[in-house]
């Protein structure tokens, strides 16, 4: 590391500033009452026989309020005299095993104690046949099993595709309750089929499974649910491309364009599918998202440990630390880029020892000859992004732009002993 930290040189740091990136915050007050609401009206409550067990589809993203919105589910369900109980719904995530996709669900706050209803987590699948390309359609066993299926999922914006239906219900059912071997088939023919595959596959479900309704949410630029809509299953394909416009017109973003570097300081499958959210940093690993950002060189600090040591996206930085290496479960993030067949995202970057040693390297590598200038943005995560921090030189653009408060002078980088940063607090 020696000869590394020769070669990278004693970088003069830019100063920082802590800044405000405001987005509408208008949220709905009660999550837990407007999911029971929607399931009280008449046109999903019919659905609901006393006595019928339901699943509830389960999946491994960071959805806002995700606990409150399962438990919500169970007590609406319960009270109309339903039997109902837990499937993780979220394909080859958890080293796709039943063991670790329990545990995932576990560390999100999603236990039987929390939510009310037992969880029966099996990799096990149904075949429903196969869509004229060939791709069998496979449904979660306990699921097709039960009286009736529900389905939880927040709509937003994909992280490898662009289409009218991108993440939420429709993924949803195919990918989540395909388990293992049915993401693999949806994912087999690559990203461009992506989207056709994901209505196609969801459609056969929809006409032949018990699935009774969908939970959808949309949140805001803050992380917060702006809205809750309980979909019939027959309305899931049409309704979905309008709470996806919704999410994207709501979706934040950085407000400083281009950059030299970003700094991110903590990945992981509770913000993103990738880790780091493409739409968000402008790296993807396929060339069908269209971002609004370019960054020269991105670094990322740490993984998160609720993804279970799962590491997917780290392809797309440049840069990363020892301490976030130590943490990656190859076997988790193999699983998932084989599942989606896209390589790129669990290649590993160049690795340093510390926080300001990758982001020196970054920083010596941006070709920027005058560091004075250097645009630099750091973010806590790609979730939550409204409290971050930018170098000096960005100062007039946060000056000129009426979205953005300044909220201290410039200040020096802070490391500890070891080169590392106090974590940078995720403001929501």
């Amino acid at each position: 590391m020696e000869v590394l930290e020769r070669l990278i040189g004693d970088i003069a740091l830019p100063k920082m500033v802590r800044v405000r990136q405001r987005f509408a915050d208008d949220h709905v007050a009660d999550v837990a009452a407007a999911v029971v609401e929607g399931i009280e009206a008449p046109a999903i409550a019919e659905r609901i026989r006393p006595g019928m067990s339901v699943a509830i589809a389960v999946g491994s993203r960071g959805l806002a309020d995700l606990p409150t919105l399962v438990a919500a589910t169970v007590k609406a369900l319960k009270a109309a005299g339903a039997e109902p109980f837990i499937v993780p719904a979220m394909g080859s995530h958890g080293g796709a095993t039943a063991e670790g996709q329990a545990l995932l669900l576990n560390g999100m706050g999603v236990t039987e104690g929390a939510v009310g209803a037992p969880i029966r987590s099996s990799m096990e699948t149904v075949s429903l046949g196969n869509l004229p390309n060939g791709l069998p359609v496979l449904m979660d066993r306990h699921a097709m099993e039960a009286d009736g299926i529900v389905v939880i999922n927040r709509v937003k914006a994909h992280t490898s595709f662009s289409a009218p239906i991108e993440s939420g219900l429709a993924k949803m059912i195919t990918i989540g309750l395909g388990k293992q071997d049915g993401a693999a088939s949806c994912h087999a023919m690559g990203f461009a089929h992506m989207a056709g595959n994901v209505v196609d596959m969801a459609r056969v479900k929809l006409e032949t499974c018990k699935i009774l309704f969908g939970v959808a949410t949309v949140e805001n630029g803050y992380d917060r649910i702006c809205r809750v809509e309980v979909v019939p299953a027959e309305a899931i394909l049409t309704r979905e491309p309008e709470l996806l416009k919704e999410s994207k017109a709501r979706m934040p973003r950085i407000m400083f364009d281009p950059l030299d570097v970003l700094v991110v300081d903590k990945m992981g499958k509770e913000f993103s599918g990738t880790g780091m959210d493409p739409n968000i940093t402008g790296r993807a690993t396929t060339s069908l998202v269209q971002s609004r950002l370019s960054v020269t060189r991105m670094v990322v600090l740490d993984l998160t440990a609720k993804g279970g040591g799962n590491a997917t996206g780290i392809g797309l930085a440049d840069a990363t630390t020892r301490k976030l290496y130590e943490k990656i479960d190859l076997v988790a993030t193999y699983a998932n880029h084989i599942t989606s067949t896209v390589m790129s995202g669990c290649k590993i970057p160049m690795i340093l020892n510390s926080d300001r040693m990758a982001i020196m390297a970054c920083i010596r590598t941006a070709n920027v000859m005058d560091l004075s200038t250097l645009r630099l943005v750091r973010v806590p995560n790609t979730l939550h992004i409204g409290e971050i921090q930018i170098s000096e030189a960005l100062l007039p653009d946060a000056r000129a732009n009426p979205d953005i408060e300044i909220l201290s002078e410039p200040e020096a980088m802070v490391f500890d002993a070891a080169g590392d940063f106090a974590e940078l607090e995720a403001a929501h």
